[in-house]
């Protein structure tokens, strides 16, 4: 990677979150006023043709930034100018980024690469596609910075080994571009997620009439379907199978979800209710899971991916009580507030906002902390995912009980009274009697009970809160 001075925490970045001992070395270039004034035509072509010399890459990327855009740069004719004295492929990603986000950019990048090269070998007079003899499958989308992606994909290669299905190419992990051409070779697609790889799924589909799969095996019940479809596709290509006997080993003796479903710990956890909020593939997965699979309500469920609108409400509405697209985090903030939840699923944004209301919080999707980029192997994805799911899920509930006990018993040094501040100024008082009871509630549903009782008393035209209104609140059908 070759980039203005400035961009260099790419490096700092990837050694830290991809946890490998090589990662992709980045060297800078000053952009300095005189540069800008003039224009960057001149800057942009020579670290073109003085990387492919010293790097002798297979392909050159060009991608537009705000700073170009303002410039109004023309890099399409930098990279003609450019592909004129390189080695190498000299490739514009044609994105807009005042116009799309950066999960958009990606997708669209990578079907562009994948189409740019088969394109390419169709020209040719002896390109020709055969099959591998054996069902095979790629993997398409998946990247360094997504949630948990690199165990996810270690986990459907275990899954394809076990049901007997050959991996032709994972792109774009380790995959070189001079490879790009036995993409069709595969008999289908899996798409793990849908922020990348789904416009490359559909080129290949339109192109080459390559089918695929997008059904994310996030749980049980996701599982089985996305193992189902891929039985469904084989048979409808003359290879016959049945998952069926597969299915049903993993989900009684390998998966322990389904068992800890029923177990006694998760019965404490009827009732509960959470709120769901990442990107469209991990925010209406989870949220399945928990109302499908863990019998927890689900207040409201949200996604920041808006390309996706349509598909996720599609996906949820079925049983939340509100879908929520939307990037303001202002705004899920405050809808977290209102809600009370008893517990949060959403990106690092969402734990922040549970750290400061105490309400816990599971963090289940990107924009993500290094602590989600774990050594050890958690995949979400596959039967190994669901108990690692199901482990987070039941984690994130308890979290709360043990600050209690922490309380009561005292924990270490370090831990500080978090109860929300969250002030219900109904024009009620509290009596000295009444006040204590309320310290002694957990602190985790302490900011509930305080709201709810004092709604009682201003209904009940009550001006001081006694030990016996709160009795009589929580004996009331407000169900404090």
């Amino acid at each position: 990677m070759h980039a203005p001075l400035g961009d260099d925490y790419f490096n700092v970045m990837q050694s830290m979150l991809e946890r490998e001992k090589e990662f992709t070395p980045v060297t800078a270039s000053i952009v300095d006023r005189h540069v800008l004034a003039q224009g960057s035509k001149e800057k942009v072509i020579d670290n073109i043709t003085r990387k492919d010399k010293e790097e002798k890459p297979d392909l050159v990327v060009v991608t537009p930034t705000c700073t170009s855009s303002i410039l109004q740069e023309d890099l399409a004719n930098f990279v003609t100018r450019a592909s004129y004295s390189s080695k190498a492929d000299v490739l514009l990603a044609d994105v807009n980024h005042y116009r799309v986000n950066e999960l958009q950019a990606a997708d669209r990048t990578l079907e562009q690469i994948i189409k740019f090269y088969l394109d390419k070998e169709c020209q040719e007079s002896n390109y020709s596609i055969t099959k591998t003899k054996h069902p095979s499958i790629n993997i398409i989308g998946g990247s360094t910075l997504g949630f948990h992606n690199q165990h996810d994909l270690v986990e459907l290669k275990k899954i394809l080994t076990e049901i007997n299905i050959h991996l032709n190419l994972v792109i774009p992990e380790n995959t070189e571009v001079t490879q790009i051409k036995d993409l069709p070779k595969a008999w289908l697609n899996i798409v793990p997620y849908r922020e990348t790889g789904i416009q490359a799924a559909e080129y290949l589909l339109k192109k080459f009439q390559m089918p695929y799969v997008n059904i994310t095996p996030m749980g049980l019940q996701q599982t089985a379907k996305f193992l189902k479809e891929i039985q469904s596709i084989l048979n409808n290509q003359g290879y016959e199978c049945d998952f069926e006997s597969y299915i049903k080993h993993q989900t009684s003796f390998v998966s322990q979800a389904a068992w800890f479903a029923r177990s006694v710990d998760c019965q404490n956890l009827i009732g509960k209710k959470a709120v769901v909020f990442g990107d469209a593939t991990h925010a209406a997965n989870f949220a399945k899971i928990l109302h499908y699979e863990m019998g927890i309500e689900v207040s409201w469920a949200g996604t920041y991916c808006k390309p996706d609108a349509e598909w996720f409400k599609a996906e949820v509405e079925d049983f939340c009580k509100k879908v929520i697209i939307s990037d303001d985090y202002n705004l899920i903030a405050t809808m977290i507030e209102e809600s009370e939840p008893d517990a949060i699923f959403g990106t690092q944004m969402e734990r922040h906002i549970g750290k400061r209301l105490n309400i816990p919080c599971g963090v289940i999707s990107s924009p993500v902390h290094i602590q989600n980029f774990p050594l050890s192997y958690r995949p979400f994805l596959g039967y190994e995912g669901s108990n690692q799911i199901a482990d987070l899920i039941y984690n994130s509930f308890t979290l709360g009980m043990e600050d209690h006990l922490l309380e009561i018993f005292g924990g270490h040094d370090s831990f500080q009274d978090n109860t929300p501040k969250l002030e219900y100024n109904n024009g009620v008082t509290w009596d000295e009697n009444a006040r204590k009871e309320l310290n002694k509630i957990p602190g985790f549903v302490r900011g509930k009970v305080k709201k709810n009782t004092e709604i009682f008393a201003k209904a009940n035209q009550i001006d001081e809160i006694t030990l016996e209104t709160m009795y009589a609140a929580k004996e009331s059908n407000l169900k404090i």
